[in-house]
């Protein structure tokens, strides 16, 4: 009787508590609401499950479908983008959303189609290791003010790019018939107040954030604006926490986090992390019950891996934050009442052209679960498990914590639990971990647990559970599977399909790994296939069956008197096993899917009469395993369009892979088993088919250093300017720097003219870290700064000692890196010659007469719309478009990389790849480039026009340069570049070679209609020399 009364005692409490949290709305619809617990799309419930990637990092429109279907294959119902200012606007007053990868209309009609929600986050500042945090080069002159504030000169400039991203998402809104669901204002913007615990209001950022939020209703977005802090001290912007409406609040708070940093250097994490040892998970719960608690708790972005700096271990830190991470903390969030995240990044990209912040290179992988060249890694395949349990759990939307502790739920002070309860359905998630998540110890206990049954300590039968090293597990009590119910589990559910009205339920353990589950109803259970198992055994129980095993490598499946059929996968099966859903609804109904076993990844399945038709990727012979429902008369999956009628039986069930048929066989449990069939390729057939890059033209790559070269061209601007707004005062005049005269990205020249006995010169360049230049007067070379990770501005005295200086005109040369702008306060941190100062013996006061800059073509009028603003610095090179597919070389002389160049200087090579790839594959490519142990060169890789590769041995990690199809075309010739610029005296030289990184068969033709993405030269580049 005490039992009952506990248990009626606490679903009272539960019933209150479900009542207590007001339902929100953004006043403007009632489509997207939320509450304490969860957002509501239409009336549903929804666990915001989201992964990162950036449209512009990867700039092949035919690919961004490849990506979001591998969202979506691993369990996502939404992806986040980054809009990126820069990347659209070349000019101020300009502005591209049709170009190339520049037209935004594909993702959102992508996403439709394929049943994902987004998550929309235009900035107008974006941060996210891009230059200039994605403002535009043409706002950093100081013209516009010290912007993120309420400066109305800044308001001029961002209020085009608001209104034309705005108006845009509105019209592809989920109140409009689309699948955006959120549109974050600003990011990371943390300053609502001066002081935030006595919430005394900044009010220029408050007046900055009601400019933004005033203008994208004025632009008729009526879906909830979202707004993620930059970590857990700052508060802002959260209804609830702004007590005395001091203003700017928008509809969602949500939060950042990287608890194992962003940086593959720890070093830049600290003041946000302070020194906590590795793998120590956090607490959020208390932060959002602080600050947000009527509001479902939202992680706007956590850390999905970290990126790696100039000067970081080669490839990467992936180890850092790799399976067994992604298994503790994706986890722990749950433990914390987590209702939604979005994992930053699940597919990192590349830093082509000056997309990069000076601090990273040209890979943007950022050891994210899909790695840069497009392959999966196993952190996707680990994260997908959650992700796949997320889907399946919808009693996770509706929960409240209900405590957390070591021996009072494990019995093993070692071991601590978090638990949650659904408070409608009473529904328990028993979140395990080590309670020192620094420690890699092997751990066995019980588990203490809540069921309708009453109080259990479980396993009853199984061995103890087990957390082994790095590990987590979500165990469950009273689990909704469809009508089903499981009691308990100790092992963890992968996902739940309901086929003929009943659950086909899901379990994984590690391999070698036992556990045990509690079926509600059932009474026999039989093994249908054992593969992998031991130890299988059935134990009757009050109000049901109770399964003991144990799974070693392998799939058992068992059967049950109730209809219900129950799969156990060990960790290497539940990594290639899928769940496809047959339509587009975001929030995947549990009864509109299909189960896969074998391939490497099934991107969607569809269902026509008695053809299941799958598509994906696979390599070698696979078995294929699909479980779907057999019967006669019309199905239930009739969502959106997706229907079948009158299905025969299992017999006569037809499967398709990627269009082929697969011959199948039913089996005694009610899938279907076939094998696909071999490959047509391999990495090694498809390596054997590239040719060696052999046949190079040379020519030289910097005439400018020469004093006869004739610099009236297009190309090159006075610099003259005697005053700029920067507030970064150069400390000689005329002004120097790039973004003055509409050079805003990668390399810049700089021809300073002088008459007089200078005996030297002194130079101050800021170029961000990392940078370097190099000096020659009259053609003779005076010397380089290489440039480290640490310093932004490098100096150096010159002398002019080996050189002869005329008493009429001299020409000062300058070649000069610019790495990106600087993020956040830095912002309008110049690019250029702070001080250019020359120096004589008779110490008179010498000055230049003149100076010419050249950067890119055409400066801001964007004359390569497709591959935009940011693809091309200033080096001969480009301006007078080497780079692009259709130049006439044949003029130029033999040479190549590897023989280099004898001085300093630099050669620009050119050569042909031509190929011819089998159809059906998907491969992914890379150039490897390589140069001798502290080789002072910096380099550029060219591919079909694209600038693809920055190679800096002596500073940089980076040799494997991965390049997507589509900026290679896969049938047919690719135009291959390299600029090599040494720094020293001596020379350099280095070598280009290709490798293929991994091959699928495929329903995905990756270079397919892209020719559009490689426009050719034109004999209008002639006149930028």
């Amino acid at each position: 009787m005490k039992l009952l009364r506990n248990l009626l005692l606490a679903g009272q409490v539960l019933a209150a508590a479900a009542q207590q949290w007001p339902l929100h709305d953004d006043g403007l619809n009632e489509v997207v609401q939320w509450d304490h617990y969860s957002l509501m799309v239409n009336g549903e419930r929804l666990f915001f499950w989201s992964g990162e990637f950036h449209y512009w990092r990867i700039p092949v429109p035919e690919l961004w479908r490849d990506i979001m279907e591998k969202l979506k294959a691993a369990g996502f119902n939404a992806f986040s983008i980054y809009a990126h200012w820069g990347y659209h606007s070349a000019a101020h007053g300009e502005l591209d959303f049709e170009s190339g990868a520049h037209n935004l209309t594909r993702i959102f009609d992508m996403a439709k189609e394929l049943g994902l929600y987004m998550l929309i986050r235009p900035g107008p500042y974006i941060n996210a290791e891009t230059t200039g945090g994605g403002f535009p080069g043409w706002l950093l002159t100081g013209d516009y003010g010290t912007l993120r504030n309420n400066d109305s000169r800044y308001t001029e400039a961002w209020t085009p790019y608001w209104d034309a991203m705005s108006k845009m998402v509105a019209e592809h809104s989920v109140t409009n018939g689309g699948n955006v669901l959120l549109y974050q204002v600003e990011n990371e913007y943390g300053q609502q107040w001066t002081n935030v615990s006595a919430r005394t209001p900044n009010e220029t950022a408050i007046a900055y954030m009601e400019l933004l939020e005033a203008s994208t209703r004025e632009n008729m977005v009526d879906i909830p604006t979202i707004f993620n802090n930059p970590n857990l001290g700052s508060k802002s912007w959260s209804l609830d926490y702004d007590i005395n409406q001091v203003g700017g609040d928008g509809d969602l708070y949500a939060l950042d986090h990287y608890p194992s940093c962003w940086s593959c250097n720890l070093d830049e994490c600290t003041s946000v992390n302070g020194f906590p040892p590795d793998f120590t998970t956090f607490d959020y719960y208390t932060n959002f019950q602080e600050t947000a608690p009527t509001q479902p708790s939202i992680l706007g972005e956590f850390q999905g891996g970290s990126y790696n700096p100039w000067g970081g271990p080669q490839g990467g830190c992936y180890s850092s934050t790799g399976p067994d991470w992604a298994n503790v903390f994706y986890r722990n969030n749950i433990g914390n009442k987590i209702a939604g995240q979005n994992i930053y990044m699940l597919f990192g990209g590349t830093n082509w052209g000056g997309l990069p912040f000076p601090l990273v290179g040209t890979s943007y992988d950022y050891s994210a679960p899909i790695s840069e060249s497009r392959l999966l890694t196993d952190k996707y395949s680990e994260t997908k498990l959650l992700s796949y349990f997320v889907r399946a759990a919808k009693d996770l939307t509706k929960v409240e914590k209900a405590g957390n502790g070591t021996t009072n739920f494990t019995g093993n002070p070692l071991v601590f639990a978090q638990a949650l309860v659904n408070v409608d359905s009473g529904a328990r998630f028993y979140v395990s971990k080590h309670t020192n998540t620094t420690l890699t110890s092997y751990l066995t206990f019980k588990l203490n647990m809540t069921t309708s049954v009453g109080q259990l300590q479980v396993p009853q039968y199984a061995p103890k559970i087990v957390i082994n090293g790095r590990q987590a597990k979500i165990l469950v009590s009273d689990f909704a599977a469809g009508s089903e119910k499981l009691i308990y589990s100790t092992a963890e559910i992968l996902t739940v399909s309901i086929q003929n009205d009943k659950p086909i339920v899901v379990f994984w353990v590690p391999t070698g790994e036992s556990g045990e589950f509690y079926l509600k109803g059932a009474r026999h259970g039989s093994v249908a296939r054992c593969d992998g198992c031991a130890n299988v055994a059935f134990h009757p129980a009050s109000e049901g069956l109770i399964v003991s095993f144990t799974q070693n490598r392998g799939m058992t499946v068992l059967l049950f008197d109730t209809g219900v059929t129950a799969i156990i996968l060990d960790r290497t099966v539940a990594y290639n096993f899928w769940q496809p859903a047959l339509g587009p609804n975001p929030n995947v109904v549990l009864d509109e899917t299909l189960l896969v076993r074998g391939p490497y990844l099934v991107r969607t399945a569809t269902v026509d009469n008695d053809t299941i038709s799958l598509t994906g990727d696979y390599n070698g012979t696979t078995e294929l395993e699909v479980f779907a429902p057999a019967g006669t008369g019309s199905s239930r999956w009739a969502n959106g369009g997706w229907k079948h009628h009158a299905w025969g039986g299992r017999g006569s069930h037809k499967v398709v892979f990627n269009g082929q048929p697969i011959s199948v066989r039913s089996t005694s449990y009610g899938s279907l088993v076939g094998s696909l069939a071999p490959s047509n390729a391999t990495v090694e057939s498809v390596q054997a088919s590239i040719p060696s890059l052999t046949n190079w033209k040379v020519a030289d790559g910097l005439p400018e250093r020469m004093p006869e070269y004739d610099d009236s061209g297009a190309g090159w601007r006075d610099a003259n300017k005697s005053s700029t707004l920067n507030p970064w005062q150069p400390q000689t005049y005329p002004v120097l720097y790039g973004d003055e005269y509409g050079f805003h990205t990668q390399n810049l020249l700089w021809r300073g003219c002088f008459t007089g006995d200078a005996t030297g010169v002194f130079l101050d360049v800021i170029g961000g870290v990392a940078s370097g230049w190099s000096a020659w007067l009259n053609g003779v070379f005076l010397g380089s700064t290489l440039g480290n990770v640490t310093l932004s501005e490098t100096n150096a005295t010159l002398s002019f000692g080996n050189v002869t200086v005329s008493d009429d005109d001299n020409v000062l040369v300058l070649l000069q890196d610019n790495m990106g702008h600087d993020e956040t306060s830095g912002v309008l941190n110049p690019r250029g010659i702070l001080n250019a100062t020359l120096l004589s013996a008779s110490g008179s006061n010498l000055t230049f007469s003149s100076w010419k800059v050249a950067g890119n073509a055409g400066g801001e009028s964007n004359i390569d719309p497709v591959r935009g603003p940011l693809n091309e610095g200033g080096l001969h090179a480009e301006r007078l478009g080497w780079h692009l597919s259709g130049f006439d070389d044949s003029t130029w002389a033999s040479g190549t990389p590897e023989q280099g160049l004898s001085e300093a200087g630099a050669k620009f090579y050119r050569t042909d790849m031509p190929l011819n790839l089998p159809s059906g594959i998907d491969a992914s490519l890379a150039f490897e480039l390589n140069a001798s142990a502290g080789s002072e060169l910096r380099a550029q890789l060219y591919v079909n026009g694209y600038m693809f590769g920055k190679f800096i041995p002596y500073v940089g990690h980076q040799i494997v340069f991965p390049v997507f199809p589509g900026i290679l075309g896969y049938q047919g010739n690719n135009t291959i570049g390299l600029s090599v610029w040494a720094q020293n005296a001596a020379g350099a030289s280095m070598s280009v070679s290709v490798k293929v990184l991994g091959v699928y068969q495929s329903s995905l033709d990756p270079s397919a209609g892209t020719e559009y993405l490689r426009p050719g030269w034109s004999s209008d580049r002639l006149q930028y020399y």
